[in-house]
């Protein structure tokens, strides 16, 4: 019922495919004979625009984001202005202007258009640094905490039950030698380097380039100091 299945299927009948029902939970294929070339824009990413924000609302930032589909990424701004984050959405861009101080709040992870499973670690690391106590509830996959013993080495305080992470925000956070367990789970632990103090090494950085292209220079141009090392 994502957004992205909906975009596929448009692509694929664009192409001659026979596809029907796409953006339900039932989705109808009719197999055809060949699929015929054609020029398609993939649709934006919103799970990078979502850690775009993320990354503004950790370090205190002010930023602007060009994107035109915010009605995909509902819930995480529901989440962020929760946490004192100031949102405007006017023509095609987003702009996001955090607190001094963020708040604590709690997310289920669901299926669309409800919290995205991808954004829980990635708005955990802020949450890290949030006034008060935060819980998630992961409901739709097993195993999504293992960034958590990373974010730990770095002065998170946060303590699995099972499904549930509670996440008590401390002052600050300090520079860590890390590792990457997945994809957004590295890049949790990129958001959280940049607002820790001192210098923070995250490895098994395959992960993260495998799903955010050139996210260093995106990220140094909104003020970040990053420098990609093969090797690490």
């Amino acid at each position: 019922m994502e957004p992205e299945i909906i975009d596929l299927a448009k692509c694929l009948n664009k192409m001659g495919a026979k596809i029907e029902g796409a953006g339900t939970n039932i989705i109808k294929i009719t197999g055809v004979e060949k699929l015929k070339t054609v020029s398609y824009t993939v649709m934006e990413d919103r799970i990078e625009a979502g850690t775009l924000l993320c990354a503004g609302a950790i370090t205190g930032g002010n930023i602007c984001l060009n994107y035109k589909t915010p009605e995909h990424i509902i819930p995480l701004i529901n989440k962020l202005e929760e946490t004192g984050c100031k949102i405007d959405i006017k023509k095609g861009k987003i702009y996001l202007q955090a607190p001094k101080k963020l708040k604590a709040v709690d997310i289920k992870t669901l299926p669309y258009p409800g919290f995205p499973t991808d954004m829980q670690s990635i708005l955990a690391s802020v949450l890290t640094l949030a006034k008060g106590t935060s819980v998630i509830i992961e409901n739709i996959f097993e195993n999504r905490y293992r960034y958590v013993a990373e974010l730990k080495k770095m002065g998170a305080k946060i303590t699995i039950e099972g499904k549930t992470a509670i996440i008590k925000g401390v002052r600050k956070l300090s520079g860590a030698r890390v590792k990457s367990t997945d994809l957004r789970g590295g890049a949790c632990l990129v958001l959280a380097g940049l607002s820790a103090k001192g210098t923070t090494v995250v490895t098994n950085i395959e992960y993260i380039l495998r799903g955010y292209e050139s996210i260093d220079k995106k990220l140094n141009t909104l003020g970040a100091k990053i420098i990609i090392k093969e090797g690490e």
